[in-house]
């Protein structure tokens, strides 16, 4: 006798339950895509059925009018259907083609642009700045914002040689995981934590915020008679893990904190295989509200690459055809000592990747 299937409210329900009705049927079932227009993806099953997913942008922080806003227009032309890309892309996900034109028209009224498919720039990935983390040596929404309204015409155009994907993260612990993106921008302090010995003992526990330290910097010790900590200063990597865990470890200095930006990442087998990305500018200034030099720069890096690296070529396959000295010097970038990766543990011998020669 069959057994009745258990209910239980842990965990999240099945997704199958959201899918629509022409993916479940046709699901593994998919013959082919295109991309008929920016913003606009075509999948062909087997049996001959179309499904329409049309992309557009959103701020990734949204408020309640804006995801019901989206929803209505789900409601009004897709059945209900729409999903959140991992980009913080939304997609309506159709199946008559006569409701893209007005979708998009809607979309364009309410202000989200549509596009990032195929060869173009899609919405940066993004961790959460000063709205919400104390470790953060940048703002993100800021950041993110004045590059893409520059870059806006990279997203609702596909004029580059292939996808370009840039990340951001607002300090090196990276939440947002920028570490293999085309273009990844990265929030940086440059100065260990100042120590507050007075409160530390009140508000931390010492074997805790010792052990949260990646590199052994943080040691303990007594000072004045109080028990506290020490910082190895040429064993810090500013990454703030010890602020996180004790706030009396403060590592936030509106003077030196600033922005790095690193290139030539990529997450992707095809053709070649997953890479990180390496340091090309150490240091950039905060300066909000728009962070012209930070715009600049990244601008500066897309335009080279778009210029001169042959059609359906990533940033890091470029890089490597034309290798490293050529490249700093059409992007005019001074190579320093901070380009040199003098980390012990970061061997070159790591296999990220799934093609293997034996």
């Amino acid at each position: 006798m069959a057994s009745t299937p258990r209910k239980t409210d842990i965990g999240p329900p099945h997704y199958e339950q959201f899918l629509p009705p022409i993916i479940k049927e046709n699901y593994g079932k998919w013959a082919y895509h295109e991309i008929p227009r920016p913003g606009v993806l075509m999948h062909v099953a087997d049996s001959g059925a179309k499904l329409y997913s049309v992309r557009a942008a959103t701020p990734r922080i949204l408020n309640i009018n804006s995801i019901r806003q989206f929803a209505d227009l789900a409601d009004k032309y897709c059945g209900g259907y729409l999903r959140f890309t991992s980009r913080n892309n939304v997609e309506f996900l159709l199946t008559d083609e006569k409701n893209i034109e007005p979708l998009i028209g809607e979309l364009h009224a309410a202000g989200y642009p549509v596009g990032g498919t195929g060869n173009a720039i899609s919405a940066i990935v993004h961790t959460q700045g000063w709205v919400h983390c104390h470790s953060a040596a940048t703002d993100a929404s800021g950041v993110v914002k004045s590059l893409m309204d520059e870059l806006y015409p990279r997203f609702v155009n596909m004029d580059l040689p292939a996808k370009l994907r840039i990340a951001f993260a607002c300090c090196l612990n990276m939440c947002g995981a920028v570490h293999c993106s085309d273009i990844a921008v990265l929030g940086v302090h440059t100065r260990a934590p100042k120590i507050d010995h007075a409160n530390l003992p009140k508000m931390c526990e010492i074997p805790t915020l010792v052990a949260s330290c990646p590199t052994g910097a943080v040691r303990p010790s007594t000072v004045d008679g109080v028990q506290s900590v020490e910082i190895e200063e040429h064993l810090c990597m500013y990454c703030g893990n010890c602020f996180t865990v004790c706030p009396a470890m403060k590592i936030n200095n509106a003077k030196t904190d600033g922005i790095s930006i690193w290139v030539g990442g990529k997450v992707s087998n095809a053709r070649t295989e997953p890479k990180f990305s390496k340091l090309a500018i150490p240091f950039l200034p905060n300066n909000p509200p728009r962070w012209p030099e930070v715009v600049d720069a990244v601008k500066h890096l897309v335009d080279i690459y778009a210029a001169n690296a042959r059609k359906y070529e990533r940033m890091s396959e470029w890089v490597e055809r034309i290798g490293w000295p050529r490249f700093f010097k059409l992007a005019d970038l001074p190579f320093t000592k901070y380009h040199i990766d003098d980390f012990k543990h970061a061997g070159e011998t790591f296999k990220r990747s799934a093609q293997l020669k034996h």
